[in-house]
């Protein structure tokens, strides 16, 4: 019996007394983990941000509103890479759809910012096409400030607030705003 203990003394830590399960917690440390969206999808944020400054620096409106379009394209991929999840019905998998399409699946909270760049595909596609007049300066400097706020919104949303994806089928219930009715048109989006 005295080796057992003698084999259990020379086990024991040689820095100091085993941690106590009631005790301060001063040799306890934490465990890190990721506290942001994954690494792909901060990629994408930073093409966006820099695709918004290489925009905001051109002249020409149909390149400055192709480029920013390009940048709000990014950020919602940002926004797929983060809680998307592969399809896995057979059939919807078949046809190929754009993200503008799947944002709201996936984010319904950013479903009308989709819509509003999705209005705005025709138009980039023109411009990057060169079509004269495709993109007036009001329409490239509209959709780089609007390309810039929803940039904004989704790293809000993505970084500082990580949300882990939902499983498919499955939804957070509703719950009323203060003095709302918790009907769609009370919510805030």
């Amino acid at each position: 019996m005295a080796t057992h203990s003698a084999a259990a003394a020379s086990r024991r830590r040689a820095t100091g007394p085993a941690p106590s399960l009631t005790g301060p917690a001063h040799d306890v440390h934490p465990v890190l983990r990721r506290a942001s969206a994954p690494p792909a999808a901060l990629d994408l944020l930073a093409q966006a941000r820099a695709g918004l400054e290489e925009a905001a620096a051109l002249d020409l409106p149909n390149e400055r509103y192709a480029t920013a379009h390009l940048a709000a394209l990014r950020t919602a991929a940002a926004v797929l890479a983060a809680r998307g999840r592969p399809e896995t019905n057979p059939r919807r998998r078949q046809r190929i759809r754009s993200a503008w399409e799947v944002l709201p699946e996936i984010a319904p909270e950013l479903a009308e910012w989709s819509l509003l760049f999705a209005s705005g595909a025709e138009r980039r596609a023109r411009a990057e096409a060169g079509i004269r007049g495709a993109a007036t300066t009001r329409d490239a400097d509209d959709l780089l400030r609007d390309a810039a706020m929803f940039l904004r919104l989704v790293e809000r949303l993505l970084v500082l607030q990580p949300v882990l994806p939902q499983p498919r089928g499955e939804h957070p219930p509703r719950t009323p705003h203060a003095g709302g009715t918790g009907r769609e048109e009370d919510a805030v989006g």
